[in-house]
C-alpha cells in the first residue's frame, strides 16, 4: 500500500480500537507517519510520542479533505460526530451497528467498507471481516485488504448481517475466552493453588493453546475429537461438558451479544 503513497484518516484514531489500528499501519509500515491522519476531541498527541510526523486535528473536515482514505472509529453513540462528507472517497467504518445505508447518509460516499476489527490489531492480531458495497473497485479491495491485514487477519464476505456475528463472537478480545480463563483460575483457587501460579498457568494454556490452534492445521473439533479418543482425564472432562447445557448456554450468551449489536444505540 505504501507504493501508492495512500494517505489514511482515521477518526477516533486516539480511542481503544482506532489507536490499535493506528499502531498496527504505523508499526507494520502499511502507512508512512506523514500520510496518516487522526482526529480527537482534544488533537492531542499521546500515545504517539514515538511517532511524531504523524498528523493530528480536531477537524473532521480538514482530516478528510487531507485523506484519500478515511476510516470511521468513534462509538456508535457518537457515529453522527464522525458525520463527513467525502463523496467518492474511500470510507471503511469499524463502528458496530452501523448499516451500510446509514454510512452512506453521515459520508455521502458510495465507496463503503464496514468492518469488525478489535484492539488486538494494535499486536497484530485481530481479525477483520468486511463487506463491501458495490461500487468497491479491486484497487479499493487491495487497500482494504492491506490495512487490514496489518492488523492481523481478514476476509471479505458477502453478508452484511454476518457483522453482527462477528461482532459478538470476535471483536470483544479477549472477552469471553478471559471469561473461560477466569473460571479455570477460579477452579484452581478453590482446589487450594495460589492464585499468583492458577493465574501464570492458565495464561500459558491460554497463549499455548491459541498457538497450536492459530497456526496447526487440525481444526477445534479435530483437537476435541483427538483428546476424546485418547481416552484420558482431558477425555473425562471433555464428555462431561457435552454432555452438560454449556455449548447452549455459550450460545445464548453470544446471541445476547449478537442483538446487543444490532441494538447499540
Amino acid at each position: 500500500m505504501t507504493e501508492n503513497a495512500l494517505s489514511i484518516g482515521i477518526i477516533g484514531g486516539s480511542g481503544m480500537l482506532g489507536s490499535a489500528i493506528s499502531t498496527a499501519l504505523l508499526d507494520r509500515k502499511a502507512v508512512e507517519e506523514t500520510d496518516l491522519w487522526i482526529s480527537n476531541r482534544t488533537g492531542s498527541k499521546a500515545g504517539f510520542e514515538q511517532f511524531p510526523q504523524v498528523n493530528f486535528t480536531t477537524d473532521n473536515k480538514q482530516l478528510s479533505e487531507a485523506c484519500d482514505v478515511v476510516i470511521l472509529s468513534v462509538p456508535p453513540a457518537s457515529a453522527s460526530q464522525a458525520s463527513v462528507q467525502v463523496p467518492g472517497k474511500l470510507v471503511i467504518s469499524v463502528m458496530a451497528g452501523i448499516g451500510i445505508d446509514e454510512l452512506r447518509s453521515l459520508t455521502g460516499s458510495d465507496r463503503i467498507v464496514r468492518a469488525v476489527c478489535s484492539p488486538a490489531a494494535a499486536i497484530g492480531l485481530a481479525y477483520s471481516p468486511w463487506v463491501a458495497t458495490a461500487e468497491i473497485d479491486d484497487g479499493n479491495r487491495a487497500t482494504v485488504a492491506a490495512i487490514f491485514e496489518a492488523c492481523g487477519s481478514t476476509d471479505e464476505i458477502a453478508d452484511e448481517a454476518h457483522l453482527d456475528h462477528f461482532t459478538a463472537m470476535t471483536g470483544p478480545v479477549p472477552g469471553f475466552v478471559a471469561y473461560y480463563a477466569e473460571c479455570m483460575i477460579d477452579y484452581a483457587v478453590k482446589a487450594g493453588i495460589s492464585p499468583e501460579i492458577a493465574d501464570r498457568a492458565i495464561r500459558q494454556l491460554f497463549f499455548s493453546a491459541g498457538a497450536m490452534l492459530a497456526h496447526g492445521k487440525a481444526t477445534p473439533s479435530d483437537h476435541v475429537q483427538e483428546m476424546v479418543e485418547y481416552a484420558g482425564t482431558t477425555a473425562a472432562g471433555l464428555n462431561r461438558m457435552k454432555n452438560s447445557p454449556i455449548r447452549d448456554a455459550i450460545a445464548a450468551g453470544l446471541d445476547a451479544a449478537v442483538e446487543k449489536a444490532r441494538n447499540i444505540r
